[in-house]
């Protein structure tokens, strides 16, 4: 399986799979540093870090390749480009729910970052059980002889609970081709249930804690 390469006049976009590659970790990068840049900011005026770490990572050509065949695209770089928003994706692990929302309305406010879709899947879980915040974004990476304009990055948001449980359901779906035996899926749900309680309980106890910090310094 390949990607086939987009032979154009104009030089504007991308046009083979080296540039696209550059494209897109460039744009992570960016996404990278101005997470890093924003908890550092965090963490002088508030004493506190949202983020606990970051992951990111670029799709694979036949994962690209598969994902085209099934929105019934052809396999080109410039069909890529246009109907793969999640070539370049970036996961930001944070420790409470709270600083979810919080780290979404910090990317939404950078005037460089335009969202162009958010799906809340805290709010509304899969049924799966499944929940992260998802958002696309993009980005201008500037290259040495002209500007890539609207480079899509997904960008996920979690907390560490929610990430350990999708890291299994991960290996669960691909270990069973998307058909895992019913009282698997079942046990999920029920882990993910586990997993939203812990994670009220711990922002609870953190804003108590916090509570508790305030009335010392009176």
């Amino acid at each position: 399986m390949e990607l086939k390469e987009d032979y154009r006049e104009d030089r504007d976009g991308v046009d083979n799979w080296n540039e696209v590659n550059l494209v897109y970790q460039s744009a992570l990068k960016q996404i990278e540093t101005k997470m890093q840049i924003l908890n550092d900011e965090f963490q002088r005026v508030h004493q506190y870090n949202p983020i606990e770490h970051i992951k990111w990572r670029l799709k694979t050509p036949e994962s690209i390749v598969k994902k085209l065949k099934r929105g019934g695209y052809e396999s080109t770089i410039d069909n890529m480009v246009k109907y793969v928003n999640d070539i370049a994706g970036i996961r930001i692990i944070c420790s409470f729910t709270s600083d979810i929302y919080r780290l979404a309305d910090m990317i939404s406010k950078q005037r460089d970052i335009k969202v162009i879709r958010v799906k809340d899947y805290i709010t509304f879980p899969k049924a799966s059980g499944y929940k992260s915040y998802h958002l696309i974004v993009t980005v201008p990476v500037y290259l040495s002889d002209r500007v890539v304009e609207n480079t899509k990055v997904e960008i996920q948001i979690r907390t560490v609970a929610m990430d350990f449980w999708a890291s299994l359901e991960h290996k669960i779906h691909y270990k069973f081709e998307g058909d895992a035996p019913e009282y698997i899926k079942n046990e999920l749900v029920e882990c993910a249930k586990m997993v939203s309680d812990l994670d009220a309980r711990m922002l609870k106890l953190n804003d108590e804690v916090l509570a508790i910090g305030k009335e010392h310094k009176k």
